[in-house]
Order: C-alpha cells, then structure tokens, then sequence
C-alpha cells in the first residue's frame, strides 16, 4: 500500500480477525491499534443496505450480537470489504472509517443498543 501525501487519516499496518471473526483488530503507523466488534461492524456497515440512500433512511439493524466476519478483501489502497457470515457483504470500510470506527467504538456501541431498547 501506498500512502498519498495529501491524506491525513494513519495509514493501517496490518489488519486482522480475532476470536474467529468476532472482533477486528486493525494497527495503525501512529502505534494506535484498536479492537472492534464484527457486530459493530455489521450493524453501522457503510453500505446502501444498512445507510440507505439519504440521511433518513438509515436501517436499524437488528439481532447480530453473534455475527462474524468471514472475510476481508482489498479495495484498492484506501479500503477493506468486510464479509460477514450472514450474507452482508457490501460494506466497504476507509482506513479513516475503521480509524473512527476503532476510536468510538464504545459509544456507538452503546448508542446502538440504546436504539434498540427504544424501538422495541
């Protein structure tokens, strides 16, 4: 991987699943490394499926508390696509979106489940 002059966002060094998919470790050049839930992963997916096709129409995602990533795959020199064991595979994630990601992870765990308790 190449890194551009201009991008700001760490460069990640390696990436790697943990405990048979559930969690995504990804280390980044600043010495940052960060462990992230597939079900987070899963349920805030970047994909159309999950954010829909505008600000509003986001899908709360339900019942993945279990879900692994099965796979990775390249995409290009800026992102990673998540394969996950029930079928979603449209999710492609930046290096900044699994940098924000492994940041917030905890809160937007936690303002998921909030969602949840509210809708249900």
């Amino acid at each position: 991987y190449e890194k551009m002059a201009q991008d700001i966002t760490p460069w990640p060094t390696d990436l790697r699943l943990l405990e048979a998919g559930s969690r995504l470790q990804v280390d980044f050049e600043t010495g940052e490394q960060f462990i992230i839930p597939a079900e987070l992963l899963r349920v805030e997916s970047p994909s159309a499926e999950v954010q829909g096709h505008g600000p509003d129409q986001k899908i709360l995602v339900r019942d993945k508390a279990n879900v692994k990533i099965t796979d990775m795959e390249a995409v290009g020199r800026y992102a990673v696509r998540l394969i996950f064991d029930d079928g979603h595979e449209t999710g492609i994630f930046t290096w900044q979106a699994l940098f924000e990601f492994g940041q917030s992870a905890d809160q937007m765990l936690a303002d998921y489940y909030a969602k949840l308790g509210a809708s249900s």
